[in-house]
């Protein structure tokens, strides 16, 4: 089946930002007085931030606490994030990914982006970078517009209602978190492809449920033959 629509993440496939969300999430818990180690940030790479927050704050000694401080917690990583993606210079949209959405608009396949961000984090990037303002993408929604956000198939589900997508087999689903393939695979995506040169390596995606793998967005549309 012809793909008609490419579900896009963001932080760490399309957008380069040096793995802030993951530095501001460990910032935000450090300031509670929770240290956050490696594996358990791999554990919610691409998760829903404020379910994110709530797993960390949870398995941490201070977890009893610090749980029902969670929408102050969620307050303050916002408040950090915001700062950083509308000011950093750092921010930049990862290479060849406007390029990608323009290949794939002139055969006709719409381009999407869903993430685990809230929908005002979300806008700042997807305003600063300007692809909304050139029409490179048909749609985005952010995990705080659906029931569950990633692993679970609802964001995808929405932008197909969203863009007259019926059959998921006509969806592909590209990023670089182990949620966002397992996104695509309980969305009954028929293309799941993780990218390695963001936020996890090539291993450990390549122990989750994948048709390929790929360096950077700028490769994918190699894939449809385009």
């Amino acid at each position: 089946m012809d793909i008609e629509l490419v579900v896009f993440d963001m932080a760490g496939t399309t957008v380069s930002e040096g793995g802030a969300v993951y530095r501001c999430l460990r910032d935000t818990l450090a300031e509670a007085g929770v240290a956050v180690t490696d594996t358990a940030i791999h554990q919610v790479k691409g998760m829903d931030k404020r379910e994110a927050l709530a797993t960390l704050a949870a398995a941490s000694p201070r977890g009893p606490e610090l749980v029902p401080r969670l929408d102050a917690l969620h307050h303050r990583f916002v408040a950090r994030m915001l700062a950083f993606y509308r000011d950093d210079p750092s921010v930049s949209e990862v290479a060849g990914a406007s390029e990608t959405f323009r290949v794939l608009q002139r055969h006709g396949i719409k381009s999407a982006l869903d993430t685990g961000f809230s929908r005002d984090i979300a806008q700042i990037l997807i305003d600063r970078l300007g692809w909304e303002r050139a029409g490179l993408i048909a749609a985005s929604v952010t995990s705080d517009e659906v029931e569950h956000g990633r692993p679970h198939p609802f964001m995808i589900r929405s932008l197909m209602k969203r863009l007259g997508v019926e059959d998921s087999r006509a969806v592909a689903k590209v990023g670089d978190a182990p949620a966002d393939l397992l996104e695509g695979k309980n969305a009954g995506c028929g293309l799941v492809v993780g990218v390695t040169g963001g936020s996890s390596t090539r291993d450990e995606l390549a122990a989750l449920p994948h048709d390929h793998l790929i360096d950077t967005v700028a490769e994918f549309p190699p894939l449809l033959r385009l």
